[in-house]
């Protein structure tokens, strides 16, 4: 199964959430802020999941 990425996008941030396996989370969800520190965060972690 390829990675799964959920977004629960809201006003000023959005949380994470990934899965490599049905019903099994990749470690934590956490919350990205909409500046680019934040996006770069969210990259760094989904460049992760290619690996």
């Amino acid at each position: 199964m390829n990675p799964v990425v959920g977004l629960d996008v809201a006003k000023g941030e959005s949380q994470v959430q990934a899965y490599l396996e049905k019903k099994k989370p990749y470690k934590t969800s956490f919350k990205v802020t909409h500046t680019l520190e934040g996006l770069e965060r969210l990259h760094q972690f989904l460049e992760e999941l290619r690996v």
